[in-house]
């Protein structure tokens, strides 16, 4: 990988950049524009799932890159109706993206109701062994989850993708992901569009400080507190504009700050009812 991005080593030993594009809601032709302007402005890491119903457009846009295949780094995830064929899902995403494997697979929700996520991890294992992902992670799982995993396949995730922002921080979570060197990653990073982040004293007069935007300065807190950050756009201003964030860093007083904004306000589904 040879951007100027921070690069983070995950638990199995591959490197996945620290900033990534997000393409949920994202229409195919959308994220074949959006990928191409994200490749263009120097983002390696592309963040898909089979529900998003776009890896089409990620495939197109990768396939008209010259940017080698290893410096690439694409995320795709197994939808709750697939759990009990992960296999089958993965060849779909595989044959949409025009890939032979997928840096990261990642079982999207626990669905523990469905209590079907053991044998779909344990599924991810095999395809992981049989080459066709480099890396496998989880999405929205808590720490039960988590530790089921752990108890009864004794391999742990490298990635659990959660909703994360200066609104809803996750440090229990975030801290017990730590402890078993899994890495958190933040969907949702800028609370959909602001959401009252970018309203926020405190982001507003640090983006004053540092003459960057608002988001800008949530994107940066990310990275500071050690998260692996996709932030979604299909503006080609915006999408640079999140990418333009490694020429400052936040300090330790300022993002004790942002700590305070931590409400609890979830804006996607609860894991646990979903």
């Amino acid at each position: 990988m040879t951007t100027q991005q921070p690069i983070i080593k995950l638990h199995d030993g591959n490197l996945m950049p620290q900033l990534g594009l997000g393409v949920w809601q994202a229409s195919i032709e959308e994220t074949t524009r959006a990928v191409t302007k994200a490749l263009e402005v120097g983002y390696r890491s592309i963040d898909t799932a089979a529900i998003y119903k776009n890896e089409e457009g990620v495939g197109a846009a990768l396939q008209s890159t010259a940017i080698p295949r290893d410096e690439l780094f694409v995320t795709t995830k197994l939808w709750n109706d697939d759990q009990g064929d992960p296999q089958a899902a993965l060849e779909s995403s595989l044959e949409k993206l025009k890939l032979d494997y997928v840096d990261l697979y990642l079982i999207h929700w626990p669905r523990p109701q469905q209590d079907q996520y053991v044998d779909a991890w344990r599924a991810l294992i095999k395809l992981r062994e049989q080459g066709l992902v480099k890396s496998i992670g989880v999405c929205n799982f808590h720490t039960p989850h988590l530790q089921r995993l752990l108890d009864e396949t004794n391999v742990a995730p490298v990635i659990n993708q959660i909703e994360l922002h200066p609104l809803l921080q996750q440090r229990q979570l975030r801290a017990w992901n730590a402890t078993h060197h899994i890495a958190t990653e933040s969907w949702s990073p800028l609370a959909q569009g602001g959401e009252g982040v970018f309203d926020q004293e405190v982001i507003k007069e640090l983006a004053e400080k540092y003459e960057k935007t608002p988001a800008q300065i949530v994107v940066r807190w990310h990275l500071d507190s050690g998260l692996i950050v996709i932030p979604k756009s299909v503006t080609p201003s915006r999408i640079r504009e999140n990418f333009e964030v490694f020429d400052f860093k936040l300090d330790k007083d300022e993002l004790g700050e942002i700590a305070k904004l931590d409400v609890g306000n979830r804006l996607g589904p609860d894991p646990d009812s979903l």
